[in-house]
Parts: C-alpha cells; sequence; structure tokens
C-alpha cells in the first residue's frame, strides 16, 4: 500500500483496522509463544505483525486471521536466531517463562497443544521450520495446504515436517497423565520437599528425574540440573530446613498445567511444575528468574 493510500483512510477504517486485529490478537501471541518460549518475545511479535497489518492493504485481505496467522508464523522463524543469541549469555538453565491459562487453556488456539513444559523444551530441538510445521498442525489444526502456504513448503513437505516433529516429541508426549494425576504428585513432592523426607520423595521420582532451575543468577538458584532419583531427593532435602520458611504456596493453571505459586511477603518468588509419567516424576521444573514471575505474579494477585 503506497503511503498516500495510508493516508487516505479515515477513522473508520483504522477503527475496524484494530477491531479486526484485536479479534485475533490472543492467536498471534499463542503462535509467537509457542515458537519463542518467553512472553516479552511474543509481545514483540504481536506489535509488529500490528504494524504490518496497519501497513497492509487490507482491502486485498479476505481472511484477515490467515493473513496475521501468516506474518507472525513467518516472524517468529525470523526471531529463534536471536532469541537462542541471548540466551548464551544466559546464567544457569533455560527454562520457558510460564503463562497462566486459567482464562485461556487453549492459548489463543484451536486446542492447548504445544503449551506443556515437556512439549515446549523439545520444541527448542527442532528446527524453526518444524517447530512453526508442528504449532500450525497441533495447535491451530490447520490443513497441510495451508501450513506449505505459511511457511513457504510444498504440501509434501508440510506433511514431513510435521510427522518428523512428531516423532521428535514421542517419547515426551508418552509421558503425559492426567491433570488430576499430576497435581497429585505435585501436591505430594510440596509436602515431601518441606519435611525434607528422602524416602518419600524417592517414591516419588522415575529412575532418570532431573530438577532444573531457571534462576539466571538469581540467588538459591541452582545453575546446573541435578539427575537420578537418590541425587534429586537429597539435593531437595538439603534446602528444606530454609527454603520454605515464611513460604505460602498457592495452586495455579500454567501452559495448561497444574502448578504451585511459592511467595514471600505477598511476592511470588518461585514457580514449581513437574513433568509426571506413569513411572512417576520424570522433570521438575522450578523458574525462580524474576523477569519470568512477572506474569505470574500477576494472575496470582
Amino acid at each position: 500500500m503506497s503511503d498516500s493510500t495510508r493516508h487516505a483512510e479515515g477513522p473508520d477504517d483504522i477503527a475496524h483496522a484494530v477491531v479486526v486485529f484485536d479479534e485475533h490478537r490472543r492467536r498471534v501471541f499463542g503462535i509467537a509463544y509457542r515458537m519463542l518460549g518467553t512472553v516479552a518475545d511474543a509481545e514483540d511479535i504481536v506489535q509488529e505483525t500490528w504494524i504490518r497489518w496497519q501497513n497492509a492493504d487490507r482491502s486485498d485481505i479476505r481472511e484477515p486471521g490467515a493473513f496475521l496467522a501468516t506474518v507472525a508464523t513467518r516472524l517468529s522463524i525470523n526471531a529463534t536466531q536471536s532469541a537462542h543469541a541471548r540466551r548464551e549469555t544466559y546464567i544457569g538453565p533455560w527454562l520457558p517463562e510460564p503463562v497462566n491459562t486459567d482464562a485461556d487453556p487453549a492459548l489463543g488456539a484451536e486446542r492447548g497443544e504445544a503449551l506443556q513444559f515437556a512439549i515446549l523444551l523439545m520444541l527448542e530441538r527442532l528446527t524453526p521450520t518444524e517447530r512453526a510445521a508442528y504449532i500450525l498442525r497441533e495447535a491451530l489444526d490447520y490443513p497441510y495446504d495451508r501450513i506449505g502456504q505459511i511457511i513457504g513448503a510444498t504440501v509434501a513437505s508440510a506433511r514431513q515436517l510435521v510427522s518428523r516433529a512428531r516423532k521428535h516429541l514421542e517419547s515426551a508426549r508418552r509421558a503425559e497423565v492426567a491433570a488430576a494425576e499430576q497435581r497429585r504428585l505435585l501436591q505430594a513432592f510440596l509436602a515431601a520437599a518441606q519435611k525434607g523426607d528422602v524416602s518419600d520423595l524417592e517414591k516419588l521420582f522415575a529412575e532418570d528425574v532431573v530438577s532444573t532451575t531457571d534462576g539466571n543468577g538469581v540467588k538459591l538458584a541452582a545453575r546446573i540440573p541435578v539427575a537420578g532419583r537418590s541425587r534429586v531427593a537429597k539435593f531437595i532435602a538439603a534446602f528444606s530446613s530454609h527454603f520454605w520458611v515464611g513460604k505460602r504456596i498457592d495452586w495455579v493453571e500454567l501452559n495448561g498445567q497444574p502448578a504451585a505459586t511459592i511467595s514471600e511477603g505477598g511476592i511470588v518468588t518461585t514457580v514449581a511444575m513437574i513433568t509426571a509419567a506413569d513411572d512417576g516424576i520424570r522433570q521438575i521444573h522450578w523458574i525462580m528468574s524474576p523477569d519470568k514471575l512477572r506474569h505470574v505474579s500477576r494472575a496470582g494477585a
């Protein structure tokens, strides 16, 4: 669209553009968040997608939702490289930023796929195009011809990308347990952790359990993952005498899963989440980085 055409737009045109964009904003955010793993990066994509929408010749766009999803996906694919570069200077392990899904369990998508922590972490191992194809198919239920158009691939290539992604994610998908069982295990874990009972902790863990803390250098945050049933149980029991003093535990739904917020003085200082399977808890995720707790704190408030 030329500058002269854009300047000729009246208030009604601009107001309509805002209304249409707001209808699809949550989906745009959901695509970007699944691709990039943080709220800030996803909000940057939302802002850039709005600019593209604002500057487009909207009279030629028959399906605004498809246009916006395409722009958001392509921008997210391009942004993955810089996002990974920033993580090279991150202190300790990097985990996705938890997002509150109490109000929107699917986070703007057709279904709440590719939101669980285990899946988001596995998505990090895929190429950006594989990740995009998987998200468009599994979360938004897009047909393969539409996926191909968005990522610039043939229908056959789009099918292949989704199939390859599914194979990579198969182990994480198999490990899923029902939300009620996950909450029961998390509740039992938190009780045993507060008591510092190594035996009770070991009974809850799978043999190859891993405890990972995302703190970006914050005090008391472990800077390397701890692995193995016995080692993780002893590690968690070791800080039971001081970590839980003066803390309050509340329940919240994050990334479509039961999670616990740990607060001190009314401020959320930690989020605890688990990934569990039939053999017990396989992953424990501690989010302690203040930058990744801002939206959790607001949701909790």
